[in-house]
């Protein structure tokens, strides 16, 4: 797996790790580093998937400004790092109008 390991995503004691599939999204996508720690720091986990491997993880909501992103991040309980798999803005067509739940098809 590729990862880039930053300081500036640091969250108290532990740090972000983004892999480069993140990396990738973020830049089509407009979406900063910075925004991504705000969602880390103040976003809610709206989702669990406890069978992911390496690490289980999960699906956080937050919003920067009037912006709300998609993060879902893993935790490395040994290293204290959150690795940053992918991050979208939620599609309201998909998402309720909270972006908590995703619409039945």
């Amino acid at each position: 797996m590729n990862y880039l390991r930053t300081e500036f995503g640091r969250l108290g004691n532990e740090f972000l790790i983004f892999r480069v599939h993140a990396v990738r999204r973020m830049a089509e996508r407009g979406i900063s580093e910075k925004e991504i720690a705000c969602v880390m720091r103040q976003g809610v986990q709206i989702k669990e998937y406890r069978d992911d491997t390496p690490y289980p993880s999960r699906l956080v909501l937050g919003w920067c400004g009037s912006r709300p992103l998609h993060v879902v991040a893993a935790d490395d309980l040994q290293t204290g790092a959150t690795i940053i798999i992918t991050t979208y803005e939620p599609d309201p067509s998909q998402w309720d109008n909270t972006f908590r739940f995703r619409r039945e098809s």
